[in-house]
């Protein structure tokens, strides 16, 4: 169950490349704060220890003050270096604790498939997180799926997923979630002798 976490943001006056560089500099991670209710976008800046505190506290969504109103939000699409992993930037969107939103959840895999544990198989898992619609409050940190009974050849789907009357799948039904396949077979190469 989502539990709410307070974050304090700072409202960002120098939007110019070398002011971004001296934020980064000082330990805090650019942002744009989206409203939930109008087409504002205000750019922000948190501190690298309070996204480090909210990210700890386990919460998806969390409390800012934008101009003295408290204003519930999610992170969403957040930039990372590509070399060092640190974060460069991050979008915080404004929800509505009323209105549901859409949102990507881990799924994770429980139990040992037979088919690999007994057949020898590959277990694939092309899904690891799926898309659903659900208010604000009941974001839940991740869905299980039990792949136990998993055969070789079997396969599941988003829609195996149970999701309780809170949750509505925005993932394909029809998507693939986790199959056990055969191993690949390596062919021996064919050596031709010259018989003379």
């Amino acid at each position: 169950m989502a539990t709410e976490h307070k974050i304090e943001i700072t409202k960002r006056d120098d939007i110019t490349p070398q002011g971004l560089k001296q934020l980064r500099k000082n330990g805090n991670i650019p942002g744009i704060y989206y409203s939930s209710n109008s087409k504002e976008s205000i750019p922000i800046f948190i501190t690298k220890r309070n996204y480090n505190e909210a990210i700890k506290s386990g919460a998806r969504v969390f409390n800012i003050l934008v101009e003295n109103k408290k204003q519930n939000v999610l992170f969403k699409s957040i930039q990372y270096h590509p070399v060092t992993e640190e974060i460069l930037h991050l979008d915080l969107y404004g929800v509505r604790m009323d209105q549901a939103i859409i949102i990507k959840v881990a799924l994770r895999l429980t139990g040992d498939a037979v088919g690999v544990k007994d057949e020898g198989g590959i277990l694939n898992q092309p899904l690891n997180e799926i898309e659903i619609q659900c208010l604000p409050s009941d974001i839940p940190d991740f869905f299980e799926l039990d792949i136990s009974d998993l055969g070789m050849g079997d396969s599941l789907n988003a829609s195996n997923i149970e999701l309780d009357k809170r949750f509505t799948l925005i993932t394909s039904e029809d998507a693939v979630a986790v199959s056990v396949t055969q191993p690949m077979k390596e062919i021996e190469p064919v050596v031709e002798i010259d018989e003379d």
